[in-house]
């Protein structure tokens, strides 16, 4: 069955901390009528440090959606195929043996997608498929487990390396002055993640089963408008809320497996703020510290998108604590509103996988 092997994570090199953000907020937006309000949920995220591709003074310019669009596929190049080296040794394979790459990015846009570059660059073979994915936003990374797992399970000999390059930064729009607007500029972050999903061996996640659930009527609370000014991020006051709805369903997904979603051993889910992951903890009925990985990327790297999942699935592996038979759930929720859901049980050897 397939195996989710150990994700390579690189964060780039320029960092903001939320004093830093806090100061920003109180120069930028003085005459604000909702600064209190403002700055008091920016110091709610929990976020303390992010990364961005730029220093900060070339990120709160805005020299266009062309300029912007020159720099996310200059970076891409240049950042993701050392997370991309990194995850494949990992999992120890080489580029060749990869049989579909499944790319996805909701921060910048590429036709021919980066995954033709890196199929001729890195020494893939041309036979490689290819699965870009760009409009599940933060769901991505978790629908990128899934499409992997599906392909795996149609084709059990293939190997599916994923790769999440969101560059959350070049979505800045200064002239955005809505609540929502200013709290994500103190919540994004920018990352690289790459891992890679083995038909057969391979040490990890060993995934089980996956479903997908979207709350009906509520595309418009998470969204970009598309302008020609590039992305300007919408986000409804109502998205806090939305664990109560989509708890039911990772219990359900769950349940297909006769597993009990409030009592696992382990949880990955993406960490688009502290409500999330303390009202997952109140309606599962599970202890705060089952979310602590999805937390500690919070923390250390704000809301870093589709990312999130991998940087989380990273924090186990380095944590050492899960053990032969393990069960746990992975979910990413996104526009949609979405939820891209798996279930897995760990495995410490690659016998154990086949």
């Amino acid at each position: 069955m397939a195996v989710l092997c150990k994700p390579a994570i690189a964060v780039p090199e320029y960092v903001i901390t939320q004093e830093d953000t806090l100061e920003l907020a109180r120069r930028l937006h003085k005459d604000h009528t909702q600064l209190k309000l403002v700055l008091r949920l920016i110091e709610h995220t929990g976020v303390l440090t992010r990364h961005l591709i730029q220093p900060i003074d070339k990120v709160l310019k805005h020299p266009g959606l062309d300029a912007r669009s020159e720099v996310y596929e200059e970076e891409s190049k240049a950042r993701v195929p050392a997370v991309v080296r990194q995850a494949l040794d990992q999992a120890e394979l080489e580029a060749r043996q990869i049989d579909l790459i499944v790319y996805v990015s909701c921060t910048g846009f590429m036709m021919p997608a980066l995954t033709a570059w890196l199929i001729n660059t890195l020494g893939f073979r041309s036979e490689t498929r290819q699965m870009p994915i760009a409009q599940l936003g933060c769901a991505a990374g978790g629908a990128a487990i899934n499409r992997a797992h599906d392909f795996c399970t149609a084709y059990p000999d293939a190997n599916v390396l994923i790769v999440a390059c969101e560059f959350c930064s070049l979505c800045y729009q200064p002239t955005d002055l809505g609540v929502g607007s200013l709290l994500s500029n103190g919540l994004f972050g920018d990352a690289v993640a790459a891992t890679v999903v083995r038909g057969k061996g391979g040490k990890g996640v060993r995934l089980e089963r996956n479903g997908s659930y979207l709350i009906p009527h509520t595309e418009d609370w998470i969204s970009y408008a598309v302008r020609s000014t590039g992305f300007h991020f919408l986000l409804d006051k109502r998205v806090p809320g939305t664990m109560e709805p989509l708890a039911p369903a990772l219990r359900a997904v769950a349940k297909e497996q006769q597993w009990d979603a409030g009592n696992l051993d382990f949880y990955l889910v993406h960490a688009g703020g502290p409500r999330i992951l303390d009202d997952l903890s109140r309606f599962l009925e599970v202890p705060p510290e089952a979310f602590r990985f999805s937390r500690a990327t919070l923390t250390e790297y704000g809301n870093i998108a589709s990312a999130v999942i991998l940087d989380a699935l990273g924090r186990m592996f380095d944590e050492e604590s899960s053990r032969e038979g393990h069960r746990g759930l992975l979910a990413g929720f996104g526009p949609g509103i979405t939820a891209e859901m798996s279930l897995g049980t760990w495995t410490s050897t690659p016998e154990a996988s086949e």
